[in-house]
C-alpha cells in the first residue's frame, strides 16, 4: 500500500475530515436560495390586449351583385318613308332633340304638286256635287206632278250620291298627298340624343330603305339588363318560405360603375323574365335607372347590387374577424365568460358591406375579437377593449 495515500476510516480510501466542508458548501448555498411559489403571477404571461365587437341581431338586406349592360330606354331608327333628295340636315350630331323636331328636309316639289292637284280635284268634285244636288231637288218636285218618271228621278238621285262619293275621294287624296308631303320633312319620333348621320346633303334616299339615316336614343331613364342564376333564384324563393326571410319589396338597386365607384342614382328592379335561358341557365332581369346627367351610355358594363330579401334576425361579423384554417374552414376567435379566447368554427353567407353574414357558429351577444388576433391563442387570457360597429 502507498504510504502517502490517506486512509479511510474503515477502508483504505477515506477523505480527510478537512475536505468535507468544501464539498457540502454548494449544497448549502442552493438550499438557502428563495423559491418562487408555484402558480404565482410572475410565472403566468400577462393577458393579451384585444379589441372586440359584440354581435347584435338586426334586419339584414340580402344583396346579390350581378353583372349587366346598359341599354337605352327607347331606340328610334330613323328611315325615310318617301323617296327624295336630301336638301338639308337640320340637327347637330350628338345633340338632344325632342319628339317631332325635324331632322332632314327632302326635296318636296313633287309632293306639293300632288297636293295641289288633289285640292283641284276636290274643288271639281264639290262643284259637281252642287249641280247634282240641284238637279235631284228639282226632280223631287217634278215627280210629284208626274212631269218626270220615277226612273228619271232615281237616276238623278244616284248622280247626286256619286257626286258625294267623288267629294269624299278627293278629300282622301288630299289627306294622302299631305301625308307624303309631311314625310318629306323627316322628324324625330322620340325625345333623346341623336347619333351621327349616315347621309349628307344631296344624297338620294328611298322609301323604306334598309339603311338608317340616323338613330335617336332616349337615355333618361336607362335600362340595366342583368342575369341571375336560376339555381340562386330557386334557392332564394325556397328561403322566402321561411319566417326569418321576407320579400325585399321596392328596395332600390345600387349600380356600380366599371371603375368600382357607386353611381349616384338608385335604380329599381322592374322586370324579371318568366323563362330560363337554356344556353346560360340564367333568368334575365331589367333595372330602370335615372340618368339625368347622361353618365350612363348604352353598352356600358356595370354591376348591380340587387336586394332580393330581408333577414329579420341576422348577425353580421366584420371581415377582419374571420380567419381561415389550413383545411379552408372559416373560424373566429371569441371571448368567453372566463375572459379567455375561444375558437369557433363558423358558416358564412353573403357579404354585407364590410362584413360577413353568419349562418351558424356565432350567437347574439358573442364578443368577437377583431384586433390582436396575431397574439391570441386558444384558451389564452385576454384584456378586452370593446369597439362599436359604427366605429369600424
Amino acid at each position: 500500500m502507498n504510504p502517502t495515500m490517506p486512509k479511510r476510516r474503515g477502508g483504505p480510501y477515506s477523505l480527510p475530515p478537512s475536505l468535507l466542508p468544501l464539498l457540502l458548501l454548494p449544497l448549502l448555498i442552493a438550499a438557502c436560495q428563495p423559491t418562487e411559489p408555484q402558480g404565482s403571477a410572475a410565472a403566468q404571461p400577462p393577458p393579451t390586449p384585444v379589441s372586440v365587437v359584440k354581435l347584435e341581431a338586426e334586419a339584414v338586406t340580402l344583396q346579390r351583385e350581378l353583372p349587366g349592360r346598359t341599354r337605352a330606354y327607347k331606340v328610334a331608327e330613323v328611315r325615310p318613308q318617301v323617296t327624295g333628295i336630301v336638301q338639308e340636315r337640320l340637327f347637330e350630331e350628338g345633340s338632344e332633340v325632342v319628339a317631332g323636331e325635324p331632322l332632314y328636309q327632302l326635296d318636296d316639289a313633287t309632293y306639293r304638286a300632288t297636293l295641289e292637284s288633289a285640292k283641284a280635284s276636290l274643288a271639281r268634285a264639290e262643284a259637281g256635287l252642287e249641280v247634282a244636288d240641284l238637279n235631284a231637288n228639282r226632280a223631287s218636285e217634278l215627280v210629284k206632278t208626274k212631269a218626270i218618271s220615277d226612273q228619271e228621278y232615281r237616276n238623278l238621285k244616284a248622280v247626286r250620291q256619286q257626286a258625294e262619293a267623288d267629294v269624299q275621294m278627293a278629300k282622301a287624296q288630299i289627306a294622302s298627298a299631305q301625308v307624303r308631303l309631311d314625310y318629306a320633312r323627316i322628324s324625330s319620333p322620340i325625345t333623346g340624343r341623336v347619333g351621327k348621320s349616315s347621309v349628307t346633303q344631296g344624297a338620294l334616299v328611298t322609301a323604306d330603305q334598309s339603311e338608317l339615316l340616323t338613330t335617336v336614343h332616349q337615355l333618361d331613364p336607362i335600362y340595366v339588363d342583368v342575369t341571375q342564376s336560376a339555381s340562386e333564384l330557386l334557392q332564394l324563393r325556397r328561403k322566402l318560405s321561411d319566417d326569418a326571410l321576407r320579400q325585399a319589396g321596392s328596395i332600390p338597386v345600387t349600380i356600380l360603375l366599371d371603375d368600382g365607384s357607386e353611381y349616384p342614382h338608385q335604380g329599381a328592379l322592374t322586370f324579371a323574365d318568366a323563362a330560363v335561358d337554356p344556353t346560360t341557365g340564367g333568368v334575365a332581369m331589367r333595372v330602370t335607372v335615372p340618368n339625368p346627367e347622361r353618365l350612363l351610355l348604352p353598352g356600358m358594363y356595370v354591376r348591380a347590387q340587387v336586394s332580393n330579401a330581408i333577414l329579420e334576425q341576422g348577425l353580421v361579423v366584420p371581415q377582419q374577424a374571420i380567419q381561415r384554417a389550413p383545411t379552408g374552414e372559416a373560424f373566429a376567435m371569441v371571448v368567453n365568460a372566463q375572459g379567455q379566447a375561444e375558437r369557433r368554427i363558423v358558416e358564412l353567407g353573403e357579404t354585407i358591406g364590410a362584413g360577413w353574414l353568419v349562418r351558424s357558429g356565432l350567437s347574439e351577444g358573442d364578443r368577437v375579437i377583431i384586433e390582436g388576433l396575431q397574439k391570441v391563442r386558444q384558451g389564452a387570457s385576454v384584456q378586452v377593449t370593446p369597439v362599436t360597429v359604427a366605429a369600424q
